[in-house]
């Protein structure tokens, strides 16, 4: 292959898909030439939301997003907005339905229904897609790029970074993108790890021995000074290697985030409660203590909060001394996890990490060092909450991309 066009997108996932669309709304007149490496293309968006594909949010805002700044994120945001994205969808026919949590998904629950649209409707606005084709090489030639693989070169006067992080990396986004951005001058943070991914407990500690149990908790991460960093309460899985469920999803690049600074994950398995709360109702409690944990919890769990606060749960809040109620106390909502790691990219539905946004032209997405180059979706250092954020900024990025380009 050695061809030219006018604008080359690096990635068929949501963000490429969205640049290449409105890029061929704008002049359909123009060649669009869209490379993906992976056998096919949009293998995240199949996976995504349990096969669903939760694609936005009822209320996206920035708050909802870390990395980069969020004045900065919010921005990008409001170029394409939610309801922007639900009418852009409703046009390519896939109506959306809106869940009591406030996730967005399409009526057919089926995220083929929304690649099939996409891949449609980029090929009617005149978009050739090629597959799998991956990209080894990006160099400047004369007023443009010249793109290698090893199927060839093609020169193109506009080069899209599409290509996603490093999550999920069976699906093709396996961070050799973050390598073609260097080479072009960009810089990248100075950690990538693992978003919205699992955590991992010593293989003896009681969670791991309470595998399926699903409950309501509060995860805290706290500084190594004991201040509050941040809170999530959500339901909580406990599962054979530690924890997961979307509580701890949503806290993980927080956690991982600040753990090199000697920071702590705290769960309180009764959200609402603290410990004070908890112990003053100890004083007053004729239940034995198993019994009452068991009108809260299921038993295997209460059975093991007792045994982990050194606790006999046959013995009723009243009898308890002062010490074993604080540790009971202590243990049922302010408890330390002693987390050792993440599940990795493997597992992880997103990156953390990636080029700053400080980099790129917000208005365009255009590079601020090297003209003709632009960057959208998860390859740029913005990661979100579960419910379809992540998505949410993915069409954002990707509809001010195609729209510029």
């Amino acid at each position: 292959m050695n061809e030219t066009c006018d604008i080359l997108i690096v990635g068929a996932g949501a963000a490429g898909l969205m640049a290449a669309i409105f890029a061929g709304r704008q002049d359909s007149g123009r060649k669009i030439l869209v490379l993906d490496g992976a056998k096919k293309p949009g293998a995240k968006i199949l996976v995504s939301g349990g096969s669903r594909c939760n694609v936005t949010h009822d209320i996206v805002e920035a708050s909802a997003f870390a990395g980069s700044s969020r004045n900065a994120i919010g921005k990008v945001l409001r170029r394409f907005d939610v309801d922007q994205t639900v009418k852009f969808f409703q046009e390519i026919g896939v109506p959306l339905k809106r869940e009591v949590t406030g996730k967005l998904f399409p009526v057919t629950d089926s995220a083929r229904t929304v690649l099939d649209a996409l891949m449609r409707e980029a090929r009617r606005t005149g978009v050739t897609f090629q597959y799998p084709y991956r990209v080894q090489a990006i160099t400047r030639r004369g007023g443009g790029f010249e793109v290698l693989g090893e199927w060839g070169s093609i020169t193109a006067q506009k080069v899209v970074l599409a290509t996603g992080g490093k999550s999920l990396p069976r699906s093709g986004s396996d961070g050799y993108g973050y390598t073609l951005a260097r080479a072009l001058g960009h810089n990248l943070t100075k950690r990538i790890f693992p978003a919205l991914v699992p955590l991992t407990l010593p293989p003896d500690h009681f969670v791991c021995g309470l595998s399926g149990i699903t409950l309501p908790t509060t995860l805290t991460v706290v500084s190594s000074t004991g201040k509050k960093l941040v809170s999530f309460t959500d339901s909580t899985l406990c599962t054979h290697f530690g924890l997961s469920g979307p509580s701890v999803l949503d806290i993980s690049r927080y956690y991982l985030e600040a753990a090199p600074n000697d920071a702590a994950l705290l769960i309180n398995w009764l959200p609402e409660i603290d410990a004070e709360q908890f112990e003053r109702g100890l004083q007053t409690e004729r239940r034995p203590v198993g019994r009452m944990l068991q009108q809260q919890f299921p038993e295997r769990l209460a059975r093991a909060l007792c045994d982990y606060a050194g606790v006999d749960a046959a013995n009723s809040g009243m009898a308890l001394s002062r010490q074993m109620r604080k540790s009971l106390a202590q243990t049922v909502t302010t408890m330390n996890l002693p987390v050792t790691g993440d599940r990795g990219f493997t597992y992880a539905e997103v990156t953390a990490g990636g080029i700053p946004l400080a980099e790129i032209r917000l208005e365009t997405m255009e590079s601020r060092g090297c003209s003709g180059l632009y960057l959208c979706g998860e390859i740029c250092d913005v990661d979100g909450r579960i419910g379809g954020y992540n998505f949410q900024w993915a069409w954002s990025s990707g509809y001010t991309v195609g729209v510029s380009v």
